[in-house]
């Protein structure tokens, strides 16, 4: 017996094992196929809730996982793409979508499995193409997922004739919420619906679990995987943690709505069962299936009810980095370039204060190690590369109006303001990896070396402020002082690396902090030439 309890739970482990990797795989190869679209999808289409339902759907197809929409979403809603109200059709559809990879585990493509694999591998080893290793990886993943349920199937059959089973799934039959738990409790463990079910199958399949017993677990696994949601939502924004609060709502809603009519909706699926001939497996996507467009059904018309809940329950307002722009109108362009080029100068003087506030994010990463002020400064930077392609591309067709003599000049102001601020962006962003890099590697920098870093990091907040100052209200006097204060960065620079060399030759600052110190205040030092140019075109010297 010793035996037999071992191969089954080596083959139920190692089956569960590649059936997520499987999972991940095959989310991985259509992922890659789909490209960047997957975040264009969620961004542009999700106009009404129909809509964010279809995205939602789509995008879960896509990259195998309910989890990594909603996950993808709080992270879109954190950004400001996309409202709360705008999130919630998303999540409905992505339970709705993640419901296919049952469907397709309820092919019984188990004997076709190892060859399926064979052609992925084939595939991804043996071509240089990336379409074609892409393609490789899904139906590698593909394979994965059936050989997986194989040999999970094969591990579980012996729990039919486990005396201790039987009585489980009897009390399950009896009790539906000791189902609805023990399915919440399995997929929070393992972080997929999508295994939960397999395992469901697999059972079914086995003739270890009736459909009475099965199916309030398949309602527990809905619960279960919220979880990612709230783990991707801790120390996010506000409007993010009520976008993974309103997944958290939304499926146990669904699960509390189904348990009440639970007999009822048993006999509707045993009579679907019967009448179409599905097999155990495919029963299992059918019920799976029909309860998350049930559920989305019901709960769609409250949308706004349902973001009005998550709003009382999760107060304050919300510090949301806003991606788009909030200035540029078309309408302007042809109508009035004028104001046109004044609409592009204050969504550049709002880009200069992201950048100045990713620098202060930046700096206070350095002294506290803390990830929320990196997670900003990484999304201040996302924020500014968005305003840098939409400004540059509005400022673009502006270029085609007949503009005077001094719009001319402030339209070329503006299109070389926003490279320069852009790339303030790009330089806190490398600042932040060396912090990173300082962290995992357990990097000391000395006491010192700190006391210089924050002075030098100070002057360059200052200075990057001073230069936004200026091109906002065009003024010379702010301009000069910010090429004052350039020059002291530099002499700063210049100081602070022969003290850094001399801390090195004494053996106090190891080689590893010295490298770290020498390329922050590089960096550093490269903000303030960026600022300059920015005074540089307040002063109209052209460099």
């Amino acid at each position: 017996m010793d035996v037999n309890v071992q191969v089954m739970l080596f083959e139920f482990i190692g089956g569960i094992g590649i059936f997520l990797l499987g999972i991940k795989y095959m989310g991985e190869g259509l992922q890659k196929s789909a490209g960047d679209r997957l975040r264009d999808i969620l961004d542009k289409t999700t106009s009404n809730p129909f809509m964010g339902v279809l995205a939602g759907i789509i995008v879960t197809i896509l990259i195998q996982s309910s989890s990594g929409t909603t996950v993808l979403t709080v992270g879109l809603v954190n950004a400001g793409f996309m409202t709360l109200r705008q999130s919630i059709g998303v999540i409905m559809g992505a339970n709705i979508g993640t419901t296919v990879t049952a469907f397709i585990i309820g092919f019984d493509l188990g004997a076709y499995s190892l060859p399926i694999i064979g052609v992925g591998a084939f595939l991804l080893f043996f071509f240089k193409n990336t379409k074609l290793t892409n393609i490789g990886l899904t139906v590698f993943g593909f394979g994965s997922l059936f050989y997986g349920l194989e040999l999970m199937s094969s591990g579980l059959k012996p729990l039919r004739d486990v005396q201790m089973f039987h009585d489980l799934t009897v009390s399950m039959s009896q009790n539906p919420i000791l189902g609805v738990v023990i399915g919440t409790v399995f997929t929070i463990l393992v972080q997929s619906s999508s295994a939960t079910i397999g395992i469901l199958q697999s059972l079914m399949i086995e003739g270890a679990i009736e459909l009475k017993a099965a199916l309030p677990v398949l309602f527990g696994d809905n619960i279960g995987t919220t979880i990612t949601a709230v783990l991707a939502a801790i120390g996010t924004s506000v409007a993010a943690k009520r976008a993974a609060l309103t997944h958290v709502i939304f499926n146990v809603m669904g699960a509390v709505i189904v348990i009440i009519f639970i007999g009822f909706y048993t006999t509707l699926m045993q009579n679907i069962q019967a009448a179409l001939e599905l097999n155990p497996a495919m029963t299992i996507a059918f019920s799976h299936g029909i309860f998350n467009v049930i559920n989305t059904l019901i709960q769609l018309p409250f949308i706004g009810l349902l973001a009005l809940l998550v709003t009382k329950i999760i107060p304050g307002k919300d510090t949301v980095v806003e991606f788009k722009p909030q200035h540029l109108d078309p309408i302007f362009i042809q109508q009035s370039p004028s104001v046109a080029l004044d609409q592009a100068k204050a969504e550049i003087v709002r880009m200069g204060e992201y950048a100045t506030k990713g620098l202060e994010e930046t700096s206070s990463f350095l002294n506290t190690n803390s990830t929320k002020h990196e997670e900003m400064a990484l999304q201040l930077e996302g924020a500014l590369n968005n305003l840098d392609r939409e400004i540059t591309s509005y400022l673009v067709e502006l270029s085609g109006t007949n503009f005077s003599e001094t719009e001319r000049l402030k339209h070329s102001t503006l299109i070389n303001s926003v490279r320069d601020i852009e790339r303030i962006g790009d330089h806190f962003e490398n600042i932040a990896e060396l912090i990173n890099y300082k962290i995992s590697n357990k990097v000391d920098i000395t006491e010192q070396g700190m006391i210089d870093l924050n002075e030098m990091f100070d002057l360059t907040i200052i200075t990057v402020r001073e230069a936004i100052k200026a091109l906002d209200q065009m003024d010379r006097e702010a301009a000069l002082s910010v090429v004052q204060k350039e020059n002291e960065i530099d002499n700063m620079e210049r100081t602070y690396r022969k003290k850094h060399i001399i801390r090195l030759n004494e053996g106090v600052c190891t080689g590893a902090a010295g490298i770290v110190f020498a390329d922050i205040i590089s960096n550093l030092e490269r903000i303030g030439d960026h600022a300059v140019n920015i005074a540089d075109e307040v002063l109209g010297e052209k460099n």
